[in-house]
């Protein structure tokens, strides 16, 4: 039996919850999100709470309903509070700019790095070598943050290219003689 789809997702005041079939939106002071739930998972919705049912019986349901309560907690954190990771450019000439809808990254390559960014993200620069990347879809937020990590990720020798903030790089000895 799943532990996480048996607790009930509390609704906050100001966020509205729709269920129609095996759709849920909910939509808040940031926005509007919704997700389509595996045939498996029903959604059972009162006045300041959803409760997901399944058949117990069934593991895959059982795994599925876990998952349905999980994305439907982060759509009603999202909506009301956002979802934020903070990265950090570590080496000699690192930079990162913001300008409109596009971050040029300065990674030692030969040329500038230009990444637009998807709709639903915002991406602050407060420095040079830091970057925030907030949006309201969870996955999303994850997503873009891994896609900027991947254009420089970081060395173990080093340690230099872009980390998440609270990311602890395992660093390696040079070689000996």
């Amino acid at each position: 039996m799943s532990r996480i789809a048996k607790n009930p997702i509390t609704i906050p005041t100001g966020v509205e919850v729709k269920v129609d079939g095996s759709t849920v939106s909910v939509k808040g002071s940031k926005g509007q999100l919704s997700l389509n739930l595996h045939r498996f998972v029903q959604v059972d919705q009162s006045d300041s709470s959803i409760n997901i049912k399944w058949d117990q019986n069934n593991k895959k349901a059982t795994a599925q309903a876990g998952t349905a309560r999980a994305n439907i907690a982060n759509m009603v954190t999202g909506v009301t509070r956002g979802f934020e990771k903070k990265l950090t450019l570590v080496g000699v000439g690192y930079r990162a700019q913001v300008k409109g809808k596009v971050l040029n990254l300065s990674l030692g390559f030969s040329h500038p790095i230009e990444f637009a960014m998807p709709e639903g993200i915002v991406i602050e620069a407060p420095s040079q070598t830091e970057l925030v990347v907030k949006g309201i879809d969870k996955q999303l937020v994850g997503a873009v943050s891994a896609d900027i990590r991947a254009f420089r990720p970081p060395e173990p020798y080093k340690g230099k290219g872009v980390k998440y903030s609270d990311e602890h790089i395992v660093r390696k000895d040079a070689k000996k003689k």
